[in-house]
């Protein structure tokens, strides 16, 4: 791929009504483009991105025995007044009519159609657990949307649900996604903090948010640094090992705003073990019990008695990761951006010197990206007629993690070659394609 034919419009200077990096950055590079208050298109740098974080998601999802499956965008109204929460949904609900007069809405959430899925579908207690999740668009009509995808009004999101016979059944599924969901922000190489968290509208008594750290976000977090040295990796998909994780978590004081002492937190942890800051919100989890299948009457058949199945709910804004990752990674001051290779729009910018009377460096180019194609690494070729220093600042700016250079100081078969933002070193094609596929082997899978 040639950068003149990728439709990458970039910008001189920084939008002034971007106020945050990822807002910023964006759209000076051509991930995004808005289309009205809160709504964007993607363009294909940042749909790239995306569809990568979506396939982890995805990925992680299955790892734990989650069947996927998808619903629509639009819903009708009735499943909603059923549970009682189409009145006190608030304006935040685009609510529409079809063409018959009828009540539908753009879908905010699906726990109800989710379980009135379930209620047609399941009618015995030996067809649980069932766990499901879906990655589509979702539509809240928020007030005043601002920072980009951070607070927009349309999103691509991952939710899933889980439906079990009792509550410990129902604590063994939600410890599965809370295994998960570490995993998961762990191959797009952040370091996500669950933390007790408020329940809001979705309801019930158990909740957890995974929050990374950024100066940028909007909520507030009270944590013990101690939290960042729990390690997951050996844990398994069994319940007892299951709970240790969330025990070996959960020792240590760490809550969102809506759910802090103060008090609490001095007694709880030693000063110098105090954190806080802000941060954003990439995932949420929440157990509700019997909240939604009571009143829609999802029931199954347990030894000749009707029980109403225990639910959670688990989301991920898929969208919103790609601006905290930006938030996370990009050295504004220095204009440095570096995505993680496991969700990077490229593996590698081949970047060589052109003169118009000389073409060798370009077929050269050429060559290297056959080779590189070869090994499954992804690149792109500045074929454009910039000088090297203007262009190694636009790709540190894009952020795609390796420079591959040609120019003045290429010998024979070594090249410079370096991660953005890095030292350079000389080195031949192969070892460039093998530091390249071993870093991509290591975000693979954690």
């Amino acid at each position: 791929m040639y950068f003149s034919k990728s439709f990458i419009p970039i910008l001189k200077n920084n939008p002034t009504e971007a106020k945050i990096k990822s807002h910023q950055l964006m759209l000076r590079v051509g991930m995004i483009k808005q289309s009205s208050a809160g709504i964007y298109s993607w363009l294909p740098l940042g749909f790239k991105v995306m569809k990568k974080i979506e396939q982890i998601v995805r990925e992680e999802q299955d790892r734990v025995g989650v069947q996927e499956i998808l619903m629509p965008t639009i819903q009708s109204s009735d499943i909603w007044k059923e549970s009682g929460r189409y009145d006190d949904y608030g304006e935040e609900m685009l609510r529409i009519k079809d063409r018959q007069n009828r009540e539908m809405l753009y879908g905010p959430t699906n726990e109800e159609l989710i379980t009135e899925i379930f209620r047609s579908s399941i009618k015995s207690y030996k067809s649980l657990p069932q766990l499901l999740y879906h990655i589509q668009w979702k539509f809240r009509d928020e007030l005043r949307p601002r920072f980009g995808i951070m607070r927009c009004r349309e999103f691509y999101m991952k939710d899933a649900y889980s439906f079990d016979l009792t509550d410990d059944d129902a604590f063994f599924s939600y410890n599965k996604f809370f295994l998960s969901y570490l995993r998961t922000f762990k191959r797009l190489n952040l370091s996500a903090i669950p933390m007790a968290a408020d329940t809001g509208p979705i309801g019930g008594n158990l909740s957890h948010e995974f929050i990374i750290l950024a100066e940028t976000g909007e909520s507030k977090i009270y944590t013990d640094k101690r939290i960042f040295d729990v390690d997951y990796s050996s844990t398994l998909l069994e319940n007892s090992s299951l709970e240790k994780l969330r025990n070996d978590y959960e020792k240590f004081y760490s809550v969102t705003d809506e759910k802090f002492n103060k008090d609490e937190f001095e007694d709880k942890v030693p000063n110098e073990y105090r954190v806080n800051t802000k941060g954003i919100e990439v995932g949420h989890i929440f157990y509700f019990g019997d909240k939604y299948s009571k009143p829609m009457n999802a029931s199954v058949d347990f030894n000749g008695k009707k029980e109403f199945v225990k639910m959670g709910s688990y989301g991920i804004g898929v969208s919103r990761l790609v601006g905290a990752i930006i938030e996370a990674k990009y050295n504004d001051k220095d204009e440095i951006m570096k995505w993680p290779i496991s969700v990077s729009p490229y593996d590698c910018a081949i970047i060589p010197m052109i003169s118009k009377n000389d073409p060798s460096n370009l077929e050269k180019s050429n060559k290297i990206f056959e080779y590189l194609k070869s090994k499954n690494i992804d690149a792109i070729i500045d074929d454009t007629d910039e000088n090297i220093s203007a262009k190694i600042k636009k790709f540190n700016l894009i952020g795609i993690p390796y420079q591959l250079i040609i120019g003045k100081k290429t010998e024979g078969d070594f090249f410079e070659f370096k991660e953005v933002g890095g030292e350079t070193q000389k080195i031949k094609i192969e070892e460039i394609a093998s530091q390249i596929s071993k870093a991509k082997l290591n975000w693979s899978r954690n």
